[in-house]
């Protein structure tokens, strides 16, 4: 592991570890339960749970804790600055009418890609995702257009720290395989992932462009059983291109395509 810099403050890291311990999938957690997600002890870690419920930021509940509206605040201010969430809106809403299913904005932070902007479908059953969201950018077809983007250099850093999981028994099993993907999707320019996230989803993303810079991915969430994959290049890929083209004009660029590593 590289030395931390002389400035590093290890509880800070420590007491986001503890909030991050806290997931749609495990909202409410107990001291040993949080302990064990920020690998820390369980003294440690009820400090740190007990201050930062002290500062708002928790509510505790008996023997569980769990985050307050407050938690927010923490993201509030960078979404609020985003321009680009807004602009996509109408876009977005326009394409999930069109296609009668989810459809997003994604930006790549890190190794993840992360949705700053969400439709849901009009039907009533649909794909459940929020602002806020954030999963492996392997694993999506987000990911893929925005690891496609990177420069050269930064796409081997990437490589050099990914773990690939076994999500799905579809889910990608090697870093070649992975490699080959992203060029074939950084090609074409567009990308499409079945069941390798969730059994019975798709996904298919084009990049939004300002310049000849991606900024961006358009994404539409599809489940298996209503879109065959042989009809979705037709039918779906242009649709979100021309949707991820407009989103590129409105944020001032004229959304020509992919950067080159």
């Amino acid at each position: 592991m590289d030395e931390q810099p002389a400035y590093f403050v290890k509880s800070v890291e420590k007491a986001f570890d503890v909030l991050r311990a806290f997931t749609p999938n495990a909202p409410r957690l107990t001291v040993s339960q949080v302990a064990a997600a920020a690998d820390t002890t369980r003294a440690s870690a009820r400090r740190f749970l007990l201050t930062l419920a002290d500062l708002g930021y928790l509510r505790a509940d008996g023997a569980h804790f769990e985050l307050t509206a407050r938690s927010l605040d923490i993201g509030r201010s960078f979404l609020a600055n985003l321009e680009l969430p807004a602009i996509a809106d109408r876009h977005l809403k326009a394409l999930a009418s069109e296609l009668n299913e989810t459809t997003s904005l994604c930006i790549l932070d890190g190794a993840d890609v992360v949705y700053v902007a969400c439709v849901p479908s009009p039907r009533l059953l649909s794909v459940t995702i929020t602002v806020g969201t954030r999963f492996p950018a392997w694993a999506t077809s987000m990911g893929r257009v925005l690891l496609g983007a990177l420069t050269e250099p930064d796409l081997q850093a990437y490589f050099e720290t990914v773990r690939l999981q076994k999500l799905t028994e579809h889910s990608v099993a090697s870093l070649d395989q992975l490699r080959t993907e992203i060029d074939r999707a950084r090609s074409r320019g567009w990308a499409m992932v079945s069941q390798e996230l969730e059994e019975g989803l798709r996904g298919v993303a084009v990049p939004v462009c300002r310049g000849h810079d991606v900024v961006a991915a358009v994404n539409v969430s599809l489940q298996t059983h209503r879109s065959p994959a042989e009809d979705i290049e037709k039918s779906v890929v242009p649709r979100l291109q021309q949707a991820a083209r407009q989103i590129g004009l409105d944020y001032g660029g004229d959304a020509s395509g992919l950067r080159r590593a």
